[in-house]
């Protein structure tokens, strides 16, 4: 017997549930398809557990620091097992929350593979979806007025280079991990790639990473990513750029032997594991998209317009499924778009250029807006601002002297163009330029807000006084 809803959502990752959330807000019957566990990766298998395993690091090594701070500590050491214990707590509790969620607004959950169907004698357009239970009960029909499609994303694989969990990894059999390797090669010198080294690196673990791109981290500032490349070479990572794995070469036996080739050079490189960090693909195989006029891009990624509807204009899709920044808090803000936009509530389009973008390494970094090259790039006539932290007392006060706050400027109008922060607490000191570039406040009012002293946001005030000129410190 089918069951009818005002709205049903494939996928219960970050943008899922928060999207089903919304829809209760708003007086819609709705139900949300799970194959898993409500969270979804963000949860389970990405944000949540790998930032707990990158706290543990930085408490180590900053007991390993302590007597700087006139602290004597003898004997330390890590117990890995207490480290993945916290983790899995910190994420059973995030999960019972999330499942309290779903009660509080009487959605109903289906845990199973959801398949959207053509047109049929439920509905004489597609949208139908067609749940193959997880308990093996017969298949459920769900009729709706609206589908959200949120499946996320899945780790990127290599050919010829198959995850098999045990020498070779992705980051969803690294996080469950139960001893630390003595040696770890990573490919990959993005986001995941260097917040795998930077934690691997804190723990003790000899870290390799190689990237194909000239720099680590390739889509953020030069600055930055050189700042970032110094900072890992300091924590003892060995990094080869503009470099290319040579899958061929592959041994496995109790390590990883492997090649790579830089500058038509090869080098032999070797460890206990290798970790493949390449990046995500969208999951959208198996969801019946066949069955609707829904287009994908070049990448796979499925189109939507600037309120998230598919060809099929009563089916939306979110999130790491349609590309973009492919980030937990993206995924969050689109689905509560698409659901208002469902309301007709006539909702605003995301300004990407507002959202933060963060990589919780050792130091962080964030960003919005573009990067200078960016700007360069599209034609604008720049002024930069810039700040160590080593100048700001606060950082000193907390231990986190390196990295800097830099600012992008239009010469012309002075509207701000970008703000990039490598140093501590750089993934909660992006909200205030996020908000700033959302109110469209230009670095002078930055500098001219009264930040309190000491504190670390004080940075962000003097790189901006810093584009006319007129920073106190540094």
């Amino acid at each position: 017997m089918a069951k009818n809803y005002d709205l049903v959502i494939i996928g219960g990752g970050t943008g899922g549930y928060v999207a089903a959330i919304r829809a209760s807000q708003l007086g819609l019957k709705t139900a949300i398809v799970e194959k898993e566990k409500l969270g979804g990766t963000c949860l389970h298998q990405g944000c949540i557990p790998s930032k707990s395993l990158l706290k543990s690091a930085e408490i180590y090594q900053q007991s390993l620091e302590a007597s700087i701070y006139g602290i004597d500590i003898n004997d330390i050491s890590i117990d890995f097992l207490k480290v993945q214990t916290r983790k899995q707590a910190i994420v059973n509790q995030l999960y019972q929350g999330i499942i309290g969620l779903m009660k509080k607004g009487e959605i109903d959950i289906y845990e199973g593979v959801g398949r959207i169907l053509g047109p049929s004698i439920f509905s004489p357009t597609a949208g139908t979806v067609s749940v193959e239970m997880n308990d093996g009960t017969d298949n459920e029909m769900l009729v709706s007025k609206n589908v959200v499609i949120a499946t996320g994303s899945n780790a990127r694989t290599l050919k010829h280079l198959e995850i098999d969990g045990d020498t070779i990894l992705s980051s969803n059999e690294a996080l469950q991990i139960q001893q630390l390797p003595d040696s770890m090669l990573i490919v990959g010198g993005g986001v995941i790639g260097v917040e795998w080294a930077s934690m691997l690196a804190d723990f003790g673990v000899q870290v390799t990473l190689i990237e194909t791109a000239k720099q680590v981290l390739p889509t953020e500032d030069r600055a930055v990513a050189k700042e970032m490349q110094r900072l890992l070479k300091k924590k003892g990572v060995i990094i080869y750029t503009d470099a290319h794995l040579q899958v061929d070469t592959l041994k496995k036996n109790n390590d990883v032997k492997v090649q790579v080739k830089q500058k038509q050079k090869l080098i032999d490189l070797q460890a206990e594991k290798l970790l493949v960090a390449i990046g995500r693909t969208p999951a959208v195989n198996g969801i019946g998209l066949e069955n609707t006029a829904i287009a994908l891009d070049d990448s796979g990624f499925i189109k939507v317009n600037q309120h998230y509807q598919t060809k099929e204009s009563h089916i939306y899709a979110i999130g790491d499924c349609i590309g973009g920044m492919q980030l937990a808090h993206v995924a969050s803000h689109e689905g509560k778009h698409a659901i208002e936009h469902i309301a007709d509530l006539h909702p605003t389009p995301i300004n990407y250029q507002t959202v933060p973008s963060c990589i919780y390494a050792n130091p962080e970094v964030a960003h919005i807006g573009y990067t200078e090259q960016e700007a360069k790039e599209k034609g604008y006539q720049i002024k930069k601002g810039t700040i160590r932290f080593g100048a700001i007392g606060k950082a000193l006060i907390n231990g986190k002297s390196d990295g800097f706050v830099k600012i992008i400027s239009d010469q012309q109008t002075g509207d701000l163009l970008g703000v990039h922060i490598i140093g501590g607490n750089a993934t909660e000191l992006i909200s205030e330029a996020g908000l700033a570039k959302m109110l469209d406040a230009i670095p002078w009012e930055i500098g001219e807000t009264i930040h309190p002293h000491p504190s670390m946001s004080e940075a962000l005030a003097e790189a901006a006084l810093d584009i006319n000129k007129m920073k106190i410190h540094g």
